[in-house]
């Protein structure tokens, strides 16, 4: 076994966050909002943000870790799965999702809106191996201060819209993972995270 040095044992993953009250000056919501402009424009901006030490701002509600919450779809098809153990958020361990993408981190490009998008990009080839072409589009945003995970984290919505329903998870907690129609999972709402039953209920529901 390789001995730990004292850098490796205290490296802290550093994640994008602006402050809450910034969010509530532009506008707070609960729950899904498709007028994403002016929440994109100012949250992204780099005067806003930081870097801060992630096991802080778990814990921190004065913060919100921007996250990009990205639904695969294929002919009106939706992607999910369920969260093992091993993925590293334990308050969402077993739930289902229609959600792929994380934490921006140090490791993505700064400036502008580049470490966002980097950031979305390596989360999500991190996560699964898409293959075929795509088609992007940010949708929403996403709030739920009802939750303790929620507190503390803000979601920004994109639909990837798929050529192949060919997706395949890269990470073994990602479990039961495949298509399904939006009726089916509505049918289940109750066993999904809640920014996937807010999704579902804001983009799939009639």
């Amino acid at each position: 076994m390789t001995e730990q040095t004292s850098t490796e044992k205290t490296t802290v993953e550093q994640v994008l966050v602006v402050p809450t009250l910034l969010f509530h000056e532009i506008g707070y919501f609960q729950g899904f909002r498709s007028d994403i402009e002016p929440y994109m424009k100012t949250l992204l901006d780099p005067m806003h943000t930081s870097y801060r030490p992630r096991d802080v701002m778990e814990e921190d509600p004065s913060y919100k870790q921007l996250i990009p919450y990205c639904i695969l779809l294929h002919e009106g098809n939706i992607f999910n799965y369920r969260r093992g153990t091993a993925q590293g958020e334990s308050r969402l361990h077993s739930k289902r999702s229609i959600g792929v993408g994380g934490h921006i981190c140090t490791l993505d490009k700064d400036g502008d809106n580049h470490a966002y998008l980097e950031g979305m990009q390596r989360e999500i080839d991190e996560e699964v191996m898409i293959t075929g072409g795509h088609q992007d589009e940010c949708v929403g945003m996403l709030n739920d201060d009802n939750s303790a995970v929620g507190k503390v984290h803000l979601g920004i919505v994109h639909l990837f819209k798929l050529d192949q329903a060919k997706v395949s998870p890269k990470e073994a907690s990602m479990l039961e993972a495949g298509f399904s129609s939006p009726e089916e999972l509505l049918a289940e709402r109750g066993q999904f995270e809640t920014w996937s039953q807010i999704c579902l209920d804001a983009l799939f529901s009639r």
